[in-house]
């Protein structure tokens, strides 16, 4: 693993846009997304481990709200990234390091206008407990 950390930091010499944290992120959203499928990482096939873009931008999508909630945005803005083809650069800056694979058919292309940002990620979050503000509210005595 240590030889993958070294590669990503030659990476961040080349382009210093995105921390290492950008970097570590879109590895487990990758694992994320793979599982999500039905996808093994253990077959020896590419076309069986393949996840496109789209794919890869919807696992980046679930797993950030999974992860950061409500805070995602906030995130990925501390990280630099602002638009899904920042999540394209930083996959093509691991595939150009050799430590992420494509096909042919592959492009940055695939990661532009997948999804806005802020409907994503602040409008598409969704609280799933049974919180009822009132309780706070009333402990702060406020009465609503």
């Amino acid at each position: 693993m240590t030889k993958t950390w070294n590669k990503v930091k030659e990476i961040m010499k080349k382009d210093p846009r995105y921390p290492i944290q950008a970097y570590q992120f879109v590895f487990e959203a990758l694992d994320y997304t793979t599982n999500m499928l039905g996808k093994n990482q253990q077959k020896t096939s590419d076309v069986d481990r393949h996840v496109t873009g789209k794919q890869l931008m919807e696992g980046i999508r679930k797993y950030a709200l999974k992860q950061f909630g409500f805070m995602a945005l906030t995130v990925f803005e501390q990280w630099g990234i602002k638009q899904d083809e920042d999540f394209g650069n930083i996959v093509f800056n691991l595939v150009e390091s050799g430590l992420m694979g494509k096909t042919e058919t592959d492009s940055r292309d695939d990661f532009k206008n997948i999804y806005d940002f802020k409907k994503a990620f602040d409008e598409g979050f969704k609280f799933d407990g049974k919180y009822d503000i009132r309780l706070s509210l009333n402990a702060l005595g406020i009465k609503k």
